[in-house]
């Protein structure tokens, strides 16, 4: 109680500061003050508890709900189970239809507010981050009684602290999943050293020791809480019909490959700093130049989904581009069509680098979970989920993986080669699904207080 007592007279005092450097008064400035006050007012306030809340799940995002897999994935988890839940997050994107239909599961939608307009780029940003606290502040405690808080983080600025806060004024369980650093995000835009990144690791080493529970998704990570952050956790692994690849007959109604189909390629991406598709695009390059000089290879089309701040950039240099034998396309994709591509591809390819060098990609597991093969850039954690030379291979530079889709792609569309034995392999491996995994690792901390 002392650290939580602290944490709050730290983000008083902060709230007191940024006022008075924005000119206001020492009446408003000290507002922080008054609001704290009335809090634990309200708080003391409160009686008992609904004897149902342990059955209760709050699952929150401070993002779009429709493009964070893992929080939709924890939601259908926890209805299986018999737990109502009250999925909070923005509805930029349209959820997963098994979402939508559960009657266990309310969505309760939030605004993606945006602070200021005017004035100099650190207020505005704190104006953003002092509006998303109230909202989500007012959200958390208007909804019915709650066991359990599961948030994700990253973004965690400022739903940690707002969290926690409610989380103790009413008395839940707070959980954090940790998928990755949001600092370490940060500073792909704005540098290591930036006051703001610097700010943000403060913050979130601070808050995220205040959870209850803790989930991530790699042991490197789990490792790095643990030594760097003081935190102890377990780890979760979460672990068309188109006539160029098939040929239907209309007579038996029988759907098979062509023989002479170009080979699907897919990769999938939120468009961000930490994905450098030109990577990808050079390696493409070095193909093209491959079959140009008579190599046995089939032509290639590319399919690269998603949503996010570089993709018309990025659409530009696909369009600048001259291929012959290369097709590439950057749909969007509903969220019950992209397992069916997935498992319609003959390989993936995962350019996500991780900012922090400790979490995975969602997007591999989604892969694997389709006995997909992938090319992944390599960094520090990785073999932790992609075996080189088992599952998939690794590679460093656009050159490593141009000459690993010459070699895949070698013995196109026969099923003897690599691409055929890691397809394989991935069937046998007979490794955890989410259910199994989310059933092993993370139910247990929601019964061991429901008993």
């Amino acid at each position: 109680m002392a650290d939580a007592n602290a944490a709050v007279a730290v983000v008083t005092v902060s709230l007191v500061l940024l006022g008075l450097l924005s000119g206001l008064s020492l009446s408003w400035a000290l507002l922080p003050v008054a609001v704290v006050v009335l809090i634990f007012v309200l708080a003391s306030g409160l009686k008992g508890r609904d004897e149902l809340a342990h059955l209760n799940v709050c699952v929150l995002v401070l993002g779009d709900i429709g493009r964070s897999p893992r929080i939709q994935y924890h939601a259908l988890s926890l209805s299986r189970h018999g737990y109502n839940v009250t999925l909070i997050g923005f509805l930029g994107t349209k959820p997963h239809q098994d979402i939508i239909e559960d009657d266990r599961i309310d969505i309760l939608p939030i605004s993606e507010l945006k602070g200021l307009t005017v004035g100099p780029r650190i207020f505005r940003y704190a104006s953003k981050v002092i509006f998303q606290s109230f909202q989500l502040f007012y959200v958390l405690m208007k909804i019915e009684d709650q066991g359990y808080i599961l948030m994700q983080n990253p973004p965690g600025l400022p739903a940690i602290a707002v969290t926690w806060v409610a989380s103790r004024l009413r008395g839940n369980q707070f959980i954090i999943d940790w998928h990755n650093y949001g600092y370490t995000i940060m500073a792909l835009t704005h540098g290591e050293n930036h006051f703001i990144v610097k700010l943000a690791k403060w913050y979130e080493k601070l808050f995220g020791r205040f959870s209850d529970h803790n989930l991530c998704v790699t042991n490197a990570m789990r490792e790095d809480l643990r030594k760097n952050w003081n935190i102890d956790l377990d780890v979760t692994k979460e672990y068309m019909e188109l006539t160029a690849f098939t040929e239907h007959n209309t007579q038996t109604g029988a759907v098979t490959r062509s023989a002479g189909r170009p080979a699907l390629l897919i990769s999938s991406t939120s468009w961000t700093e930490d994905e450098d598709f030109s990577v990808l695009l050079q390696a493409l390059e070095e193909y093209e130049k491959f079959v140009e000089a008579g190599h046995k290879l089939p032509s290639l089309v590319c399919v690269i989904t998603g949503k996010g701040p570089q993709k018309e950039y990025y659409k530009k240099l696909i369009d600048s581009k001259e291929f012959h034998h290369i097709k590439i396309c950057t749909p969007w994709l509903e969220a019950e069509d992209y397992p069916v591509l997935l498992g319609s591809a003959d390989l993936g390819v995962c350019l996500h680098k991780s900012s922090s060098g400790l979490d995975l990609p969602m997007k591999v597991v989604d892969m694997f979970g389709c006995c997909l093969p992938v090319c992944a850039i390599h960094f520090q954690c990785l073999h932790e989920l992609v075996k080189h030379e088992e599952n998939g291979l690794i590679f460093k530079d656009s050159k490593e993986l141009s000459e690993q889709l010459k070699l895949l792609f070698s013995d196109f569309p026969g099923d003897q080669g690599k691409l055929g034995i890691f397809r394989k392999n991935l069937r046998e491996s007979g490794q955890q699904r989410w259910d199994e995994n989310w059933d092993h690792n993370v139910l247990p901390l929601i019964k061991e207080h429901c008993d």
